[in-house]
């Protein structure tokens, strides 16, 4: 009964450990993990990379689960065939089935709720065993591993969707607990909520298609593209080579026609190229980093897809911000 008693302890805490940590891995804070890996924390350092390795993680976890699950059915059946040797096969059929209410609830749904309440602090109490056992179920998860890499080779799937998402919901959890202190006012709350929302979009999405933003042309007279301008309302203006074979060459700001004495045109800007995968949040950050210039949005082919300013961006989100407040 010794050895009975150790395997059913051992198998409902590998099965709490391991459930429960699944659980911490999907409500764990990043961030918090990579600001005390700044500070010098060995511990956080493991569980951040750790969290940058989901696959390796969830495999480590699915064989420590089938590990935990069959360690407690064994001390189950020979519990039973200890207590009761004249019951035969139906006792050892029984004896699973009457105690899994209790593994459930000890194995799975408390260590599940505990961590889903403190996730930082019991992963970071757990690491060390979590650890271990990394390396231990090591080469049965590199087996995992490539199994999952086989599949993603035939379905294009990747993990970096997996890993995005999660950084979503960590985000919208710490706007949402921000707010719940009073460290952020709701304007600034829906704000950021909006940025998430948006940035992940493509750029694509946000241009302007490149048969409704009016261009004009190196040949044309400064009088000229001021009137396009203003007829258009750009402030902005895509400029073509016509001795090119009409090809981009950059755009000119109605701003620098106004301030600039000289009757000709000034030399084009060059333009921001975009690619039509980027998403928002790069390409207002490009486009900002280049004093707001035009972002010229193209496709994989090399060709024109659209434009977009900043200032469309910002508005693009301000109005989603406005969506989500409504």
């Amino acid at each position: 009964m010794i050895l009975i008693s150790t395997l059913l302890i051992a198998g409902l805490l590998l099965s709490a450990l391991f459930s429960g940590s699944e659980t911490g891995f999907y409500r764990v804070t990043r961030i918090r993990l990579a600001i005390e890996t700044l500070a010098g924390d060995r511990t956080s350092r493991a569980l951040l990379w750790v969290s940058t390795q989901p696959t390796l993680f969830i495999a480590t976890t699915l064989v420590g689960n089938n590990l935990a699950n069959y360690v407690t059915s064994l001390a189950v059946v020979m519990a039973s065939q200890h207590l009761l040797p004249n019951g035969g096969a139906l006792v050892g059929i029984l004896a699973p089935i009457a105690i899994a209410p209790l593994i459930f609830i000890l194995g799975e749904l408390l260590p599940k709720s505990l961590f889903f309440d403190a996730p930082n602090r019991l992963l970071k109490r757990y690491a060390p065993l979590l650890l271990i056992c990394t390396v231990l179920f090591a080469p049965i998860t590199l087996i995992l591993w490539a199994f999952s890499r086989l599949l993603q080779f035939f379905t294009n799937a990747s993990p970096q969707e997996l890993r995005l998402t999660l950084a979503r919901r960590e985000l919208a959890e710490l706007l949402t607990e921000g707010h719940e202190a009073g460290i952020l006012r709701p304007a600034q709350q829906s704000l950021a909520q909006a940025m998430l929302f948006v940035a992940g979009q493509p750029i694509r999405n946000f241009a302007s298609p490149t048969g409704r933003v009016v261009r004009v042309t190196t040949t044309m007279s400064k009088s000229d593209v001021l009137r396009i301008a203003q007829r258009h309302n750009r402030t902005l203006l895509p400029v073509e080579d016509t001795r090119g074979g009409r090809k981009l060459v950059g755009y000119l700001r109605t701003v620098d026609l106004y301030l600039d004495d000289s009757p000709s045109l000034p030399a084009p800007k060059p333009l921001v190229e975009l690619g039509e995968q980027q998403s928002c949040l790069t390409a207002m950050q490009m486009l900002s980093q280049t004093e707001d210039a035009l972002g010229h949005v193209i496709s994989e082919q090399g060709k024109t897809i659209g434009f977009v300013t900043g200032r469309e961006l910002r508005t693009s989100l301000l109005r989603s911000q406005t969506t989500l407040v409504l």
